[in-house]
């Protein structure tokens, strides 16, 4: 058997295999991460895009407890990047250093925290604009530049950056252009009474929660293939598009709105979500779920909205309920 017709198999296998794949992932999650189904859902179809997600919320939620259980799930290496003003882009992307072989000294390339699948850069938003730039090529080129020399990329490669809305002084916020490359923005609530119960049941006892490996890396793979391959409508492709129009003609709320990158990744995650719950088709429900983490750090409110304490998701929701 040739090995595109092998390859076309494994896929035809994955694809038949998928509802049962996605939930025992999720039901191994859940064995560390009470509740965030939201969150660790739009994580996983940001991954399934080959995209990257920016995560924001108030401190203790668990957001890298999530990613890193995420990466323990699909057996992908991970790693974590504290930022701070001081981190230099040389301590993301890894610098050359002197080693001495058989006498002689010779430069030698030593990789930084980029070189994972799964990177977390923590608090993004306290990193200089010069470090913060660095990830740039390694989040849309899969490949890092240091002197002459290009490093590619392991694949699959997602990068996972956090913001904390309510320390904002002394950082460095992303401008526009950088926030673009990210294809969600991702909001992480408190837990509800319950879940906080559960939360404080498990994690006050000597017992340590752990996750086996669900989906390995091939299968990964696959299922990031087998996502483009998802069908959907003109009807509903017209839809995405008008939508991420009106962000641009809504003047009333809207300063800036989004770019064709908007209407790309909207129907990229609907095909995702529809592919992890099993439908091999996009609906109008996945559209309107989607909308909210992929336009909500695309658009610019104008000072009045602002003024009058309109949220960007109380805009993306009106404009849902005027284009059907």
């Amino acid at each position: 058997m040739c090995p595109t017709a092998s390859n076309e198999n494994n896929l035809a296998q994955t694809y038949q295999n998928v509802g049962e794949t996605f939930k025992n992932f999720f039901d191994e999650i859940s064995k560390v991460i009470v509740g965030q189904r939201n969150t660790v859902e739009q994580i996983v179809i940001a991954i399934l895009c080959d995209g990257h997600a920016l995560v924001e919320s108030n401190p203790g939620l668990g957001k890298t407890l999530t990613i890193s259980t995420i990466a323990k799930a699909m057996e992908l290496d991970f790693s974590r990047i504290q930022c701070t003003p001081d981190l230099m882009p040389a301590d993301i992307t890894g610098t050359h250093i002197i080693e001495e072989r058989d006498g002689k000294k010779m430069f030698k390339f030593e990789q930084g925290p980029v070189f994972a699948n799964i990177v977390l850069a923590d608090e993004i938003n306290r990193a200089s604009p010069k470090t913060q730039s660095a990830l740039l090529e390694s989040m849309q080129e899969k490949q890092v530049t240091v002197g002459n020399d290009t490093y590619m990329l392991d694949r699959p490669f997602f990068v996972l950056a956090t913001q904390n809305p309510i320390e904002m002084e002394g950082t460095y916020p992303l401008p526009e252009a950088q926030l673009d490359r990210f294809m969600l923005k991702i909001l992480v609530d408190y837990p509800t009474l319950e879940d906080e119960l559960n939360i404080v049941n498990r994690y006050t006892t000597a017992d340590t929660p752990y996750v086996d490996k669900v989906i390995d890396k091939n299968t990964l793979l696959g299922l990031q293939k087998l996502t483009r391959d998802v069908p959907i409508s003109d009807e509903l492709k017209n839809r995405v598009i008008k939508i991420v129009m009106t962000t641009r003609q809504w003047s009333d709320h809207i300063e800036y709105g989004a770019s064709p990158r908007a209407s790309i990744g909207l129907i990229l995650v609907s095909k995702a979500r529809a592919l992890i719950h099993g439908r091999n088709y996009v609906s109008d429900e996945d559209i309107e779920t989607m909308a909210y983490p992929i336009l909500r750090h695309r658009i610019v409110l104008t000072f009045e909205s602002e003024r009058r304490g309109i949220s960007k998701d109380q805009v993306i929701k009106k404009i849902l309920e005027n284009v059907k």
